[in-house]
């Protein structure tokens, strides 16, 4: 069965990153966390002092940056991918609260994208992968065989989310994230900078009314149609 990469964008709220994970463990495929690589980098500067403050030497960091490999690895107990940088497993110190509160700023500087999109390609070209995040339709993988555009309704993505922080005994009014919700939506589709846009060949999954079983079966459909075609 030949192996192919599948790209996966649409709304906020509609479950991409948890659907691409679950396609990627069912058909035995690497998912790429594309946060997890500008975590990676912020770990770097961290660990080398590329931070002053707030402030980054940029200069230090476009010297070094085309050098810094970032790989992920299915484990093979959890199933889940493990993020890799420069042969050292760094999954669990990505996720610290200390480079949640860099990351940001790494991932504002135009140089990192370009450099990780460069290496989010590489990764592609030898297929077996799953990815989701912006402009991964459109400027990451405007070839991947498999193109997939999640939409749901505001309103549906909106009590899902209420449901969400519900259940973990956070305060939580619906109207308030239903408003939420289509502001990011138009701010999504109307930046100046990587609007929200459905590539053209991508093949749209409304899911407001799937359930998860629902979802998996679609997907597992589209991604047999593609590989045995």
């Amino acid at each position: 069965m030949k192996k192919i990469t599948i790209a996966i964008d649409g709304y906020s709220s509609c479950g991409k990153s948890t659907m691409a994970k679950d396609l990627a463990r069912q058909i035995g495929y690497i998912y790429i966390d594309s946060g997890a690589m500008y975590r990676s980098v912020t770990l770097y500067c961290l660990d080398h002092g590329l931070f002053k403050g707030k402030e980054i030497q940029t200069e230090a960091l476009k010297e070094v940056l085309p050098s810094l490999q970032i790989t992920f690895k299915l484990d093979p107990e959890t199933k889940k991918p493990v993020t890799y940088l420069n042969g050292e497993e760094v999954e669990s110190r990505i996720r610290s609260l200390e480079v949640s509160n860099h990351v940001s700023l790494i991932a504002a500087l135009p140089f990192v994208r370009e450099e990780l999109v460069r290496q989010q390609q590489a990764m592609g070209r030898e297929k077996g992968i799953v990815m989701d995040g912006r402009d991964i339709q459109t400027v990451v993988f405007p070839d991947a065989e498999l193109k997939i555009f999640v939409i749901a309704s505001a309103e549906v993505r909106a009590q899902r989310r209420y449901d969400e922080l519900k259940a973990k005994g956070q305060e939580a009014s619906y109207e308030d994230i239903l408003k939420n919700v289509k502001e990011r939506d138009y701010l999504d589709e109307h930046r100046e900078v990587s609007p929200l846009k459905k590539a053209d060949d991508a093949i749209v999954l409304d899911n407001s009314d799937m359930t998860i079983d629902e979802q998996n079966a679609w997907l597992m459909e589209q991604f047999n149609k593609v590989v045995n075609d």
